[in-house]
C-alpha cells in the first residue's frame, strides 16, 4: 500500500520543513533565449546536487504584449528530457494550464512522465491568467472556474488510486476505457494559483497549494488564510504550502535583501535569513528562479554549498 513517506510529494513538503527547488529554465538575467540542451544538463546537476524539485511552466503561445519574452519548450516533452536524465529530484510541472489542454490527454500525459521518472512527478495544475489565449484555443475566460473543476475531477479520476475514465460523451455501444501503462504511484495533484477556486475547495481537492511570492505581510495574510482553511477539513491532514521566488543572487554573501517583483537581490546570509522566516510561519517548499549577471552554474554551486545544508540536513 502506498504511504505518504514513499511518495514524492513528501521528499518536497513536509510538516515544519522548509525544502527548496529550481525553476526552469535556468538562465542569467537579460537572458531570453534558453539552450534547453544545456537546461537538460543543469538539470542533472541539480540532481546531483540536492536540490528537492525542478519545476516546469506550461506557456502555450508568446505575444510581445506578454512579460515574459522567453520561449519554452513544451512542458511534457521537457518532463520525459528530464525523467530520462535525473535519477532522484522531484519533476514538478508549475503549472500545466488545465483549462486549456483535454484532461484525458493531461492525465495520459502525467501518467506517462511517472512512468518514465519511477515516481517523481508532482502534477501542478493551474487555469492561466491571460484571456486572449482562451480565445486562441476557442474557449471562454469566463468558463474557467467551472472548466478548471471539471477537468480536475477528470484528471483526478484517472490518476486516482482506482483509476477509472470519465468520458465527454457515453454512446450506448462505448467500452470502459482505461489509460496504461499504470504508474508504479498514483500522480499527486497540486493547485499553482487559485485556478479561480475558493481556498476551501483547494484543501478539499488538492495535496496543497503554491503561489507565487509576494511581500511578506500579505503572504502571510494569504497562508494564515490558508491554514484556516486546512483547519475547516472535516479529518484532520497536512496540505503543503509552496511558494515560487525569484532570486538575484548577490556575489557579497553578506549583501543585505532588496525586494524585487516577486523575489529578491539579496547575499547568501540574508537569503537564509529570508528562508528560515519562511520556514518558521509555515512554508514547506520555495521554488528559486535564479536570475542575476553570474553564471547559472557558480549560483547552484553556492546555493547547495551554503544555503541546502540548512534546510535539507
Amino acid at each position: 500500500m502506498t504511504t505518504v513517506e514513499s511518495t514524492i510529494d513528501h521528499r518536497i513538503f513536509s510538516a515544519g520543513r522548509l525544502s527548496i527547488g529550481l525553476t526552469l529554465p535556468l538562465l542569467h538575467a537579460g537572458a531570453i533565449v534558453a539552450d534547453f540542451r544545456e537546461q537538460v544538463a543543469l538539470a542533472s546537476l541539480a540532481d546531483t546536487l540536492g536540490f528537492r524539485a525542478l519545476w516546469v511552466r506550461d506557456v502555450p503561445l508568446n505575444s510581445a504584449d506578454y512579460p515574459d519574452p522567453v520561449g519554452h519548450l513544451d512542458p511534457w516533452v521537457l518532463l520525459g528530457a528530464l525523467a530520462s536524465n535525473t535519477t532522484q529530484i522531484a519533476l514538478a510541472s508549475g503549472a500545466i494550464v488545465l483549462t486549456l489542454r483535454h484532461p484525458l490527454h493531461i492525465a495520459k500525459s502525467a501518467g506517462s512522465v511517472q512512468t518514465l521518472s519511477n515516481g517523481r512527478f508532482v502534477l501542478g495544475l493551474g487555469s492561466g491568467d491571460r484571456p486572449p489565449e482562451y480565445a486562441a484555443f476557442g474557449c471562454h475566460a469566463e468558463a474557467r472556474r467551472e472548466r478548471y473543476r471539471a477537468h480536475w475531477e477528470t484528471v483526478a479520476a484517472a490518476l486516482g488510486e482506482v483509476p477509472r475514465v470519465i468520458p465527454d460523451l457515453r454512446p450506448a455501444d462505448a467500452p470502459e476505457f482505461m489509460l496504461l501503462p499504470r504508474p508504479p504511484l498514483p500522480v499527486p495533484m497540486l493547485a499553482v494559483g487559485s485556478g479561480g477556486q475558493s481556498v476551501d475547495w483547494i484543501a478539499r481537492h488538492s495535496i496543497g497549494w503554491m503561489t507565487y511570492h509576494r511581500e511578506p505581510e500579505i503572504q502571510r495574510s494569504r497562508h494564515s488564510m490558508w491554514r484556516a482553511a486546512v483547519e475547516r477539513l472535516p479529518a484532520p491532514a497536512f496540505r503543503a504550502f509552496g511558494v515560487a521566488m525569484r532570486l538575484d543572487l548577490s556575489d557579497d554573501p553578506h549583501e543585505p535583501a532588496t525586494p524585487l517583483s516577486l523575489g529578491y537581490r539579496a547575499g547568501r546570509h540574508a537569503l537564509l535569513a529570508l528562508l528560515d522566516d519562511m520556514r518558521e510561519t509555515g512554508t514547506h517548499h520555495v521554488a528559486l528562479n535564479p536570475a542575476s549577471r553570474r553564471p547559472v552554474r557558480d549560483v547552484m554551486a553556492e546555493l547547495a554549498a551554503d544555503v541546502l545544508p540548512a534546510f535539507h540536513g
